[in-house]
């Protein structure tokens, strides 16, 4: 019997110490996992902590103070030339608006060989007071004359200018002849190549008068574009980003311009 009771007593240590172990397993295995998600949180957080960290200063690298930039001599100069190629653009405007640029402008006979020949380009419509598709014509030319201002637009009347209508065998009304530096190298007669219809969009004529370079796609109007601070800072950012030329500064948030 006591032999019986010692062997059941073995049993059941050895059971509990069983038990023991595997709660001892499971706790190790949870504190080694909490370890781990522990170490995985904190690596994290340093990696965001140091992403964050170059994208700030990526971000001071290309902040530019409009104000330093506009002290730098060669933007300086930039400024300067740009000022002045707006002025003598101004300049030229306006005294190409005195001669009749911009507008669609009537001639007399007298007046037609002194526009054809001092202007480098004319579109120079022949036309009749009582022709309604003459009338319509005139319409287009408004509209595009503000729109190709390089281009001289005049008008002339066929019945008032015989010499011309005969030298340029002008035959059927509308009648648009180009002239470049006084020379009529092109023409449109009628509504035949605008669809033969009264209702034709300007685009059609605007076309037509594009492929025969009897007008040329204006230039940016220097005077419509954004502030010119911001244009010169626009200006300097891609000059550095081509050339690599900006560097952070950790003491503050400005960047050294090369």
């Amino acid at each position: 019997a006591v032999h019986v009771h010692r062997t059941r007593g073995r049993a059941r240590r050895t059971s509990a110490m069983n038990m023991d172990g595997g709660k001892f397993r499971d706790t190790m295995h949870s504190l080694n996992y909490g370890t781990v998600m522990e170490a995985a949180a904190r690596n994290y957080m340093e990696e965001k902590t140091r992403e964050d960290a170059h994208a700030k200063a990526r971000a001071r690298a290309r902040v530019l103070d409009a104000k330093e930039l506009c002290e730098d001599p060669d933007l300086e100069d930039i400024h300067r030339e740009r000022v002045q190629a707006m002025k003598e653009a101004q300049e030229r405007r306006m005294t190409m608006e005195r001669t009749g640029h911009g507008t669609l402008t009537e001639v007399d006979e007298k007046e037609f060989l002194p526009e054809v020949t001092t202007t480098h380009r004319v579109v120079a419509h022949f036309y009749h007071q009582e022709f309604e598709r003459c009338r319509i014509m005139d319409k287009h030319l408004s509209a595009l004359a503000k729109k190709f201002f390089d281009t001289k637009f005049i008008k002339i009347s066929a019945p008032d200018a015989p010499f011309f209508v005969t030298k340029l065998q002008v035959k059927v009304l509308p009648c648009l002849i180009f002239f470049k530096d006084g020379v009529a190298f092109d023409r449109l007669v009628g509504f035949e190549e605008l669809g033969g219809k009264d209702d034709y969009p300007t685009a059609k004529l605007e076309r037509i008068l594009l492929k025969a370079d009897a007008v040329v796609q204006p230039e940016k109007n220097e005077s419509d574009s954004e502030d010119e601070v911001e244009e010169i800072r626009r200006e300097a950012m891609s000059r550095m980003m081509r050339t690599g030329g900006f560097k952070a500064n950790s003491d503050d948030e400005d960047s050294d311009f090369d």
